[in-house]
């Protein structure tokens, strides 16, 4: 069964840091493109950034400077850094993952991410 698993959300002022954790299991998600997307309340589901299997990274320009993502294939994880933290990124935060598909196919369940002013 395969499984995506955040962590490390929380409460954090702003300018504030975070790392947001997502453990795959199931299978192996060396190939995989992984991404990571946000949900604010009222607000519909937006992209943050995502890494390909290749370790290519993309950003959404609201993060971009602000935000890296990195992944450790060994153990199937892969990890959103969040600087310099505005309480407008305050949202749900998930992780998904996708194999030569367009759609994303996995999600996590997301972690909650709170900053505030």
């Amino acid at each position: 069964q395969v499984r995506l698993v955040e962590s490390g959300g929380g409460l954090v002022q702003a300018g504030g840091s975070l790392r947001l954790s997502c453990a795959a299991s199931g299978r192996t998600f060396s190939l995989d493109d992984l991404g990571w997307f946000r949900q604010a309340a009222r607000k519909e589901r937006e992209f943050v950034g995502g890494i390909s299997w290749s370790g290519i990274t993309t950003f959404a320009d609201s993060v971009k400077g602000r935000f890296t993502i990195s992944r450790d294939s060994a153990k199937n994880t892969v990890f959103l850094q969040m600087n310099s933290l505005k309480p407008e990124d305050t949202a749900i935060y998930y992780c998904a993952a996708k194999y030569r598909s367009n759609e994303y196919e996995y999600w996590g369940q997301g972690t909650q991410v709170t900053v505030s002013s």
